[in-house]
């Protein structure tokens, strides 16, 4: 039923930081193997947010390989935890969640999850069927099991210290919530990434109090954005979510650097790391490209989520505008129509229209920025004037560098316009 151990161990370790430990691991999938009873492998997820993009991934990537060889793999959404807050990283606390909130995100990472993972494989449990139950009693004696002392050795909570800010008294509960889970569990293995190692330590020292084999501890590198600097985040704008839409998905991979790219090979793809490095060989001997493999990157991603169709269509719509130089072939479905009178009345340009029949005078032009930012291109006029002066903003082919542009009569007609390097309009001037 289960590959040889060796066999195994070499698609679990791929892309791992650690392994804690190796052959306490060889020596689980060993007795796995003989007694062919699966390995329980357990994942917690705090629905904080509600969309996964790539650097989520990575840890779902390494479950599925798990599922691959047999194991038996937990989606834990910590619907109990949310509450508290994961103070991991946090340099204060972190405002809690209403019930509400976690339960609709909970929701939308169940929707999103097997876009990676096999539903007939995965088992999805929620930590409050446990956690909800606990007494009184039960809390105060899962709090004797661990010291103070140990939990304030996190680097997070030992910063906050040093600087006087305050933490809370739930805040030092969550890694022994997180680690009782692994208890309920009876927990084999625990993936997460870097920054949850202490609290996936803590699951190791709560299960030897109750008597458990500790879990082995895995874990997952924390993906690099777009910008190759900071850790994939939402909020800081250098991600790439998986339910975008194939083409978007495709034009982000081609941004990223070349030594990014070899990065998300490792982390985002089953492509063995011998074959990894003899590319990064090759490249640098001239004799690969490296945009052909990050094409090839690119295409593999979109087809995890998206299907091989929708990511050779997207490969076809980006070489077109970017190789070709042409227009993107759905540019009809954005379609921006400008009635240039109507605009001169909303924006107070009266001096241009006959007040009595509201005939066009053939001076009469609007403010480019004002119709960016009516049309919903731009947010605001700061904005586009901003993106303008960084050279962002084409119209038919031609970088726009006056931010005092006006179009008018003469101008009626489609244009092709053009917002950074992905977003294409039709803009249609009519009167």
């Amino acid at each position: 039923m289960f590959k040889p151990v060796d066999e195994q161990l070499a698609l679990i370790k791929k892309g791992t930081v650690e392994i804690i430990h190796e052959e306490e691991l060889r020596a689980k999938l060993s007795r796995s193997r003989q007694e062919g009873r699966p390995l329980r492998v357990k994942v917690g997820f705090d629905p904080t947010a509600p969309d996964i993009h790539l650097g989520h991934t990575v840890l779902l990537r390494k479950m599925k390989h798990f599922q691959d060889l047999g194991h038996e793999v937990i989606f834990l959404i910590g619907d109990f935890t949310g509450l508290i807050g994961d103070p991991s990283g946090r340099s204060s606390t972190r405002p809690p969640m209403s019930r509400e909130e976690i339960l609709t995100n909970a929701e939308t990472y169940k929707a999103q999850i097997f876009k990676i993972l096999s539903p007939e494989k995965t088992v999805i449990d929620f930590n409050s069927r446990w956690l909800g139950a606990l007494s009184s009693f039960d809390i105060i004696n899962l709090t004797a099991k661990y010291t103070v002392a140990r939990l304030l050795e996190r680097d997070d909570f030992t910063e906050r210290l040093k600087k006087g800010l305050p933490i809370s008294v739930h805040e030092i509960l969550y890694p022994l919530m997180q680690a009782y889970d692994s208890v309920a569990l009876r927990a084999d293995v625990e993936l997460g990434g870097t920054d949850q190692k202490f609290n996936l330590l803590v699951g190791r020292e709560i299960q030897r109090e109750f008597n458990q084999e500790p879990q082995v501890v895995i874990t997952m590198p924390l993906l690099e954005g777009l910008d190759g600097v900071e850790k994939m985040s939402k909020s800081l704008g250098n991600y790439v979510g998986i339910t975008e839409p194939p083409k978007e998905i495709y034009g982000k991979i081609m941004s990223v650097s070349d030594t990014l790219m070899y990065r998300y090979y490792e982390l985002l793809t089953d492509v063995p790391s011998a074959e990894i490095e003899a590319w990064k060989r090759k490249a640098a001997a001239g004799h690969l490209n490296p945009r052909d493999l990050k094409a090839q990157l690119a295409r593999m991603i979109v087809t995890d989520f998206w299907g091989g169709r929708r990511a050779e269509q997207a490969a076809e719509d980006f070489d077109r505008v970017h190789k070709r130089r042409e227009v993107p072939a759905d540019i009809d479905e954005n379609l921006v129509v400008v009635s240039l009178g109507e605009m001169a009345r909303q924006w107070g340009e009266t001096e241009r229209v006959e007040a009595k029949d509201f005939e066009l005078k053939p001076t009469l032009s609007i403010d480019f920025i004002d119709i960016l930012v009516n049309k919903g291109i731009f947010p605001s006029r700061g904005e586009a004037k901003r993106v303008i002066r960084q050279g962002g903003v084409s119209l038919n082919g031609k970088r726009i560098e006056d931010i005092s542009l006006r179009l008018g009569l003469s101008d009626k007609g489609d244009h092709i316009l053009k917002i950074g390097k992905r977003k294409f309009y039709k803009l249609r001037l009519q009167d």
